[in-house]
Formats: C-alpha cells, sequence, structure tokens
C-alpha cells in the first residue's frame, strides 16, 4: 500500500486522471465502498481531497467511518458524467490519521469539520481508468496499476 504522492510519482497520467475525473470544482468527490464483515459492501457519496500527497476524507460517526475502523478495505469510485463516462478506480486500506496531519488538512478542506468528523487516509493497492471519448464508445480503454508492480 502507498500513498497518493508514491502512485503520483510511479505513474504522473494515471494519477493526473484521477484527480481530473474526482475533482469537479472546489473539493472531489466520490463513491465510497465499504466491506463489512460476513454482508454486502456498502456504497456511500463522500467528498474527497488531495492534501500533502495524501488521498484523504472526513468521516463523521457513521455506518461507513465503522466499516473502515472495522476492516479498512475500500473501493472508492468516481461519479460517472454520462455524456463522458470515464472511470476512475482506487482500492486499498483507510487508516485513520492523527490530530497533527488532521489540523493541517482541516485547514484546507471545503468545510470545517468539527469535532465528530475522523480524517482517513486511503492507502492505495491497485488502481484502474477505463477511458472513452463519449457514450458511444465502447469498450472504454482501460489502463491499470498496481504497488505491487512497482
Amino acid at each position: 500500500m502507498v500513498s497518493w504522492a508514491d502512485f503520483e510519482a510511479a505513474d504522473p497520467e494515471l494519477a493526473s486522471i484521477g484527480r481530473r475525473l474526482l475533482f469537479h470544482g472546489d473539493h472531489g468527490e466520490a463513491l465510497l465502498a465499504t466491506v463489512r464483515d460476513g454482508l454486502a459492501p456498502r456504497v456511500h457519496p463522500i467528498g474527497v481531497g488531495i492534501v500533502d500527497g495524501r488521498l484523504v476524507a472526513f468521516i463523521n460517526a457513521s455506518p461507513k467511518r465503522r466499516d473502515l475502523e472495522a476492516d479498512g478495505r475500500y473501493a472508492l469510485h468516481n461519479h460517472i458524467d454520462l455524456e463522458v463516462p470515464e472511470e476512475f478506480q482506487v482500492r486499498g486500506r483507510a487508516i485513520r490519521v492523527g490530530d497533527s496531519v488532521r489540523s493541517v488538512v482541516a485547514g484546507q478542506w471545503h468545510f470545517t469539520p468539527d469535532d465528530s468528523y475522523d480524517l482517513f487516509e486511503f492507502t492505495i493497492d491497485s488502481v484502474l481508468v477505463g477511458l472513452r471519448g463519449s457514450g458511444d464508445e465502447w469498450p472504454p480503454r482501460y489502463r491499470s496499476w498496481s504497488a505491487t508492480d512497482r
């Protein structure tokens, strides 16, 4: 598992595509899939950021936070633009980040997270990108990256 900065250094082109697909304004948005013991995965919309080389999100007290605390495995996927339905998916483990990093990230976040929010960093095991020029182009042109290929 590696940080966003490590992934970006290893494959700047895929990291650039990921930033483009996750960020559509002043902050990132994604769908977070979490796993829970013996049950189907859950999918949650969340806000994400890339701060100081870390892919991060503030998560409030919720089922998604309980899932991340219990297991940590995740998949993160961009929201799909129906006109150009390109895909960015990243998988790995989420880890709760300490207070010193939390305060730095909170100072750059798009809202003011109160004490009910914990900061999680999403470390990266693998990335999959599916590129299409339009909604009519099929199949997507897939590219992938894995931390084990480094």
